[in-house]
């Protein structure tokens, strides 16, 4: 069983600066891909940024340039950077842990960014 925790969310003005981390507990974390997702009340959980094994990244269109996503094997964590965060980036963020068949998910953390 993996366990995900998340750490780095909170409130922030808009135009400021989150970073989210993430760490995971066994073995498997080198060979598994690790992705950030949000859910905005009302609204559906998506993909807001991921990482492979070996380090290609995806984003989201609505992040791409703002948010870098990063990982660090010897400490089993992954990093969101989010950088001129906007109203709308409000929202609860999820890691998740994805090395088929298996699928884990963070527990969630808040970030909230003020107008």
């Amino acid at each position: 069983q993996v366990q995900l925790v998340e750490s780095g969310g909170g409130l922030v003005q808009a135009g400021g600066s989150l970073r989210l981390s993430c760490t995971a507990s066994g073995s498997i974390f080198r060979f598994a891909s690790m992705g950030w997702y949000r859910q905005a009340a009302g609204k559906q959980r998506e993909l807001v940024a991921a990482v492979t094994s070996g380090g290609s990244t995806n984003y989201a269109d609505s992040v791409k340039g703002r948010f870098t996503i990063s990982r660090d094997g010897a400490k089993n964590t992954v990093f969101l950077q989010m950088n001129s965060l906007k109203v709308e980036d409000t929202a609860v963020y999820y890691c998740n842990l994805d090395l088929w068949p298996l699928s884990y998910w963070g527990q969630g953390t808040q970030v909230t960014v003020s107008s």
